[in-house]
């Protein structure tokens, strides 16, 4: 009998893994559609499922003309790239927490959005200073990867990465990135200032089709490499001697999971600028949610993280328009988090 229950307890808990991963994954979709559905022209859900539906070689359903312009051309693409800059972030932040044990752990702690922000506002303020002539997205992308790795290089010391010294070097790249990103502005013009300051607080007016092809490869790739280190990456939880005793090649595996996350960020930060709070506060409810377990807990808040922004960007439309969705999310995310803290909610991992 204790037997039998033993054997159970795995199988349920790959059961309950799948329901919630196939639970959030539809809420994403019904997020996307829901979301679709919401401006000056109100479109019903059923047209904006056949319009999407209509991607589809085999599928030719009738829909009215003006709301299939307006949901290919406006609406998908805003609400395509939130969903995807949503699960990038969610899932950079729920490895970062992890890889360094620390709750208030974001994809930022690398100097990632710091270097993606000095790429991109550098391209807004002083174009000429760029090399190579890059644009706006691939300028941030490649700052991004400079600070990640730069600051990987800074704390590695004869193939050894300590994470304590990761987080200090960390924070040493963001501030010095940041006071270069603060000489720029000072410089700008009225015009300059005025774009740099929309990049920086977030922005997902005017997302095209061209961004999301750039993105999602590498967002995709990216959570699926996650999710197979996710193993590792509940061993490294213990610490790193007692993982490399379980077999857990550990500076191999910290090299993987930062260069993936700075992937998975730079990406994000790059079509969409700095968007708080998704990577720090969806992790933690998530946890909550479903546990501990990486294996569960990564693809869930990649979902959940998805969902999350296309609703705050819904809700940033909604408001105002060009309302930035990153004060959506710091109005959202700074009093849940603070209500995880009071509650004692925010743990030591």
């Amino acid at each position: 009998m204790a037997t039998d229950e033993a054997r159970a307890t795995p199988r349920a808990r790959r059961l309950r893994a799948r329901a919630w991963c196939v639970g959030l994954f539809v809420l994403l979709l019904a997020t996307v559609v829901g979301a679709a559905t919401v401006g000056p022209v109100r479109i019903e859900p059923a047209t904006v499922a056949a319009v999407a539906l209509n991607a589809l070689p085999w599928v030719d359903f009738q829909t009215p003309d003006v709301a299939r312009t307006i949901l290919r051309v406006v609406r998908f693409p805003r609400v395509v790239l939130a969903a995807v800059v949503g699960v990038a972030l969610a899932g950079a932040g729920t490895v970062m927490q992890g890889l360094f044990r620390n709750p208030m752990a974001d994809p930022s702690i690398i100097g990632v959005s710091s270097g993606a922000a000095l790429g991109a506002v550098g391209v807004i303020v002083a174009p000429f200073a760029v090399p190579f002539g890059m644009g706006l997205h691939l300028a941030a992308f490649a700052g991004a990867l400079a600070a990640g790795f730069g600051v990987y290089l800074i704390a590695t010391e004869n193939g050894h990465t300590p994470v304590a010294t990761l987080l200090l070097a960390g924070v040493a790249v963001q501030t010095l990135l940041g006071a270069a990103v603060s000489f720029l502005l000072v410089r700008a013009d009225d015009h300059s200032l005025r774009e740099a300051t929309y990049w920086l607080m977030g922005d997902l007016a005017g997302a095209t089709w061209g961004e999301i092809s750039a993105a999602l490869p590498a967002v995709v790739v990216c959570v699926l490499v996650l999710v197979y280190f996710a193993r590792d990456l509940n061993v490294l939880l213990l610490g790193e001697a007692d993982a490399g005793a379980l077999g857990v090649p550990v500076e191999r595996t910290k090299r993987v999971l930062l260069a993936v996350s700075a992937v998975l960020t730079g990406a994000a930060v790059a079509v969409a600028g700095v968007v708080g709070f998704v990577g720090l506060v969806v992790p933690h409810a998530m946890r909550l949610l479903v546990g501990p377990d990486h294996r569960v807990l990564l693809p869930a808040s990649a979902l959940a993280g998805g969902s999350f922004l296309v609703a705050a960007d819904t809700l940033a439309r909604t408001l105002a328009e060009g309302l930035p969705v990153g004060i959506v999310t710091a109005f959202v995310g700074v009093p849940f988090f603070l209500y995880l803290l009071v509650n004692r909610e925010v743990r030591s991992l």
